[in-house]
């Protein structure tokens, strides 16, 4: 007798994706299992202990503001927070925080474990269990399968209406330094050895893809007094909308800048046979924008020097983290390379560096959706998709789980657009563009990003958030409140004017400001580089150089004209963050009007649909590259189409005419 349960959703893989995919898919009222091959797997940190980074930080702050968890779990266990790009515009900023890796872990747990439509089995998943379906997806009278459940090693059946693979690196993984390998997932969990075969006999292509991590240095063997120390920021930004800095400040961990040098560089050069990416060993695909140091060394031997951040892993432990230096050279080989590095000359290595190899999918065997166009009900998510990081990761489980449930429910799937969210780039890419090596996010990818900026991803997506159901009405309701503030103090800026006398001129002056000739708005103020919220605030306070609204031409005190100074904000909301808003609003709105007039032109060509039977081939004058390319991905839009690699703009003239007629 084997154990048999049945279920509405099963979530394989306790990663970041299936994470996010388990609790979104319980929180929309479905009975959901999630699958983990050991439960000190869930929500693991194997590699880099932090969330959020360049482009990164924009995905958490979408996953909140869409109802995911990531974002209120750092916000409980970070040691250290800082927002990068500072120095650059708004449409860059990422705030990156380093995370206590074990407490991430154990409150993801918590959280997971408190939710009462969801189940948490440890047990690996061996067989994906689907039956044939006539004409469900593909053409009339075409065989088709569906997903049924899955089964698990001990033979148990467990019977499901939609299945989201969140496996992550884990099927058929092993890892590698110099010629040591070992049969097993990351940090010595085991590997999931039987799925492989049976997503293969479903259907599901698979393919290998390589990622790896640095060594762990013991911290009592470092000598810091050689590197520079890392601070995090003095004011903190909460990665969720529902926190505020006073909510979750605490004392923050420093970490550590290095750089490698001539010495380490000519330990690798000298090894470089031994590596087993250049030994021919390892034969899977390894990310471009995160490559190992033997990679960095013989690709750019003209770069002297790189660097190199100790970071610790978290509060109660010894271990850091040698971020910059991932590799998957002989132990001996690792010893001398860090040994050369300034303040690690002593250094006692805790865990060694190693790489990993792993099976995953093309996403584009994916609708946009994040369904399979072989299997329905089967979704895929996270690095299994061929992506790489946590924060993609956690976005992609968060569609998928969002998409199950709605599939379940009747219901159209969530689909963000390029302009939605960078959410929606990451898998639109995914979907539409074949990645030849692990998929990282960066803000270069996302055309419309001073609209996709982290700090209003609230405003874009928390409208989808509550109609999807994952964010409650007491939630929107204070979400609407503080758009409305938004909006309505825009407004006054824009419609309160300054006359140009003695007082406003010395203002001015005092903050370094040019003279005004004649009456400007408040906005128009705003809009100088010099100037900030706050100082308008100080400006309306001057009673008697406020005009009022439209063409009103006297002067009178601020509270009559309608400028009564500072604006009132419930306590509940973050001040910062409003006023954040109206000042990027007001400075860039010239850029931003223009990024949406180009949206507007996208939306047409997205809202152009092509029929999911089209036989390609009949189309004329379409050049044999694009048949091949358009009949292999099945794009869903016009606009789809036109961003698949090798689909050239005369093609797409070809393929709307054939609609056309």
């Amino acid at each position: 007798m084997h154990v048999e349960e049945t279920y509405d959703i099963v979530i394989i893989g306790a990663g970041h994706a299936g994470c996010e995919a388990a609790l979104a898919a319980a929180r929309l009222g479905f009975e959901t299992i999630m699958f983990t091959v050991s439960m000190d797997s869930v929500a693991l940190m194997p590699c880099n202990p932090n969330i959020g980074g360049s482009s990164k930080g924009h995905l958490v702050r979408e996953i909140d503001a869409l109802g995911g968890e990531m974002g209120k779990n750092i916000d409980k266990t970070y040691i250290q927070s800082k927002m990068l790009n500072v120095s650059k515009g708004p449409a860059v900023h990422s705030l990156r925080a380093q995370a206590d890796k074990v407490e991430y872990t154990k409150q993801m747990r918590l959280t997971l474990m408190k939710e009462p439509h969801l189940t948490l089995r440890q047990a690996e998943v061996t067989e994906l269990l689907t039956e044939e379906v006539e004409g469900l997806a593909g053409n009339e009278g075409e065989i088709h399968r569906k997903v049924v459940g899955v089964k698990t090693f001990s033979g148990a059946t467990y019977h499901a209406k939609a299945v989201v693979l969140c496996t992550g690196v884990y099927l058929k993984a092993r890892c590698i330094y110099g010629d040591t390998i070992y049969e097993t997932g990351p940090n010595g969990l085991m590997a999931a050895t039987g799925l492989s075969a049976s997503l293969e006999a479903a259907g599901v292509h698979l393919r290998r893809f390589k990622t790896g991590t640095p060594p762990r240095i013991d911290r009592k063997s470092v000598d810091f007094s050689k590197m520079a120390e890392q601070k995090g920021d003095e004011h903190i930004q909460p990665f969720s909308f529902t926190n505020k800095e006073e909510d979750i400040w605490r004392e923050q961990i420093s970490c550590w800048l290095t750089y490698t040098n001539e010495e380490t560089h000519q330990v690798i050069k000298d090894n470089i046979d031994r590596s087993p990416l250049y030994s021919g060993v390892i034969h899977g695909t390894g990310p471009r924008y995160c490559p190992s140091i033997e990679d960095k060394i013989m690709k750019f031997p003209d770069k002297d020097r790189h660097q190199l951040f100790l970071e610790p892993e978290g509060e109660f432990t010894d271990e850091m983290y040698l971020d910059g230096m991932s590799s998957s050279m002989p132990e001996d080989v690792q010893y001398r390379m860090v040994h050369s590095v300034p303040g690690l000359e002593n250094a006692k290595i805790v865990r060694p560096a190693y790489a990993i190899e792993y099976d995953c999918i093309s996403a584009t065997s994916l609708k946009p959706s994040l369904e399979s166009k072989v299997v329905d009900g089967l979704f895929s998510a996270g690095q299994m998709n061929g992506s790489s990081g946590y924060e993609e990761a956690g976005a992609q489980g968060l569609i998928a789980g969002i998409n199950a449930a709605r599939l379940l429910a009747g219901k159209e799937p969530v689909v963000l657009s390029r302009a939605d969210g960078y959410i929606g780039v990451l898998v639109d890419d995914l979907v539409t563009k074949e990645t030849a090596e692990p998929y990282r996010m960066m803000t270069s990818r996302a055309e419309y990003r001073l609209l996709l900026r982290q700090d209003n991803a609230d405003l874009r997506l928390t409208d989808i958030g509550h109609e999807v159901g994952l964010i409650d009405d007491a939630r929107y309701e204070l979400f609407c409140k503080k758009r409305e503030i938004i909006t309505s103090e825009i407004e006054r800026l824009k419609s309160t004017f300054v006359g140009a006398n003695k007082r406003l001129q010395e203002f001015l002056e005092e903050k370094g400001s040019m003279p005004i000739a004649t009456r400007v708005s408040l906005a128009d103020i705003l809009k100088r580089p010099e100037m900030s919220y706050n100082d308008i605030v100080s400006l309306g306070k001057l009673a008697d150089i406020v005009y009022g609204k439209g063409d009103e031409t006297e002067e009178g005190s601020g509270s009559e004209s309608g400028f009564g100074g500072d604006i009132e904000i419930p306590e509940a909301l973050d001040r910062n963050e409003i006023v954040r808003q109206i000042e990027i609003q007001i400075k860039y709105e010239g850029y931003i009007d223009r990024q949406y007039a180009q949206v507007e032109h996208m939306r047409k060509l997205e809202e152009k649909k092509i029929p999911q039977d089209i036989d390609y081939f009949e189309v004329r004058n379409l050049r044999i590259e694009a048949r091949q390319k358009l009949e292999k991905i099945r794009p869903e839009s016009i606009g789809q189409a036109s961003r698949i690699s090798g689909v050239s703009p005369a093609d797409i003239s070809m393929l709307m005419l054939y609609l056309k007629k």
